[in-house]
């Protein structure tokens, strides 16, 4: 279960992050006519319940196109649960950039692309990485998606495109309602060690997220007093 846990949450994060960074880059960078109906497509989507994201991928994926129940199908409700939240928090963070970088590097003859790319992007990269966490916090916990997309297995199976796979929230929800009292125990065993997987997933965030020093700054004060 642990382990289908963190490759359907690998696949989910890799599958929405880009997509809900670049439709917040488009939100607040490019902008258009179709700003608009794009914000009102993701607030609609974020009032979306969870079951209706598994009910959609099982009709969609296993229904229509026939894949069958597997891991990779929970991560794509996963990750429709999570495009929502990384858009909207990407979008509030990239509104917290200066415009006075944006000028700044527009002004040395940098194009648009270039100066999302290597400025607005990188000073807005704690806040990037908080949008994906709040995003992995939405999907992590959910058990409803998981029922009718990757099913549960009572076996191990570490390949998320084959078959169906046990996963820690959906493990729980069907141990915990089992009447032997060691299956509940392995049902609140799964819950303990799904708080401390998402625990080191959000200090290993923080850690990578965390701001550093800028080395160049000593270098500066150098020169000056040397010219002085």
């Amino acid at each position: 279960a642990l382990v289908g846990t963190l490759e359907q949450v690998a696949i989910a994060v890799v599958i929405s992050v880009p997509l809900g960074v670049m439709t917040a880059v488009f939100l607040n960078e490019v902008k258009g006519p179709l700003v608009r109906p794009v914000r009102i497509f993701v607030d609609a989507m974020s009032g979306v319940p969870s079951i209706v994201a598994g009910l959609f991928i099982y009709a969609v994926w296993i229904v229509q196109f026939g894949h069958g129940f597997s891991g990779f199908a929970a991560s794509l409700a996963l990750a429709v649960l999570m495009l929502p939240t990384i858009t909207r928090t990407a979008e509030e963070v990239l509104r917290l950039v200066p415009d006075g970088l944006r000028e700044a590097s527009l002004a040395l003859g940098a194009p648009e692309w270039r100066t999302t790319m290597r400025v607005v992007l990188p000073t807005a990269r704690s806040g990037l990485i908080t949008a994906v966490i709040l995003g992995v916090a939405r999907a992590v916990g959910e058990t409803a998606p998981l029922i009718m997309t990757s099913f549960g297995a009572t076996t191990m199976n570490v390949n998320p495109f084959d078959g169906a796979q046990a996963s820690l929230p959906l493990s729980v929800y069907q141990l915990v309602s089992n009447p032997f009292a060691s299956q509940q125990e392995r049902a609140y065993a799964g819950a303990f060690i799904l708080i401390l997987t998402v625990l080191a997933l959000f200090t290993l965030a923080r850690l990578l997220g965390r701001k550093r020093k800028p080395r160049t700054a000593p270098r500066k004060f150098a020169i000056l007093r040397r010219s002085k």
